[in-house]
């Protein structure tokens, strides 16, 4: 696996209780075998597009907070692919 798919399945499993499209998410990059990130945002439904450009940019600034600049590059380039 990618190692920005590693980090986006990493937040998406905080999401996977209360959120059906987190686990939803989750589920299918867990089970596909996607190369990259551009493979897998082609697969996502419009549905799961929304949920992931609500999310990703909290978990962007929280990594940024965190001051895990290689975590925010990483989960801002799956959400410059959303557009």
């Amino acid at each position: 696996m990618d190692k920005t798919l590693g980090y986006l399945r990493e937040i998406l499993s905080n999401y996977t209780n209360d959120h059906s499209e987190g686990r939803q998410i989750y589920r299918k990059l867990s089970e596909g075998h996607f190369s990259n990130e551009g493979e897998f945002v082609r697969h996502l439904t419009q549905k799961e597009i929304n949920f992931l450009n609500n999310m990703l940019p909290k978990e962007i600034n929280h990594a940024k907070e965190e001051l895990d600049e290689k975590r925010a590059y990483e989960l801002n380039e799956v959400y410059e692919l959303l557009f």
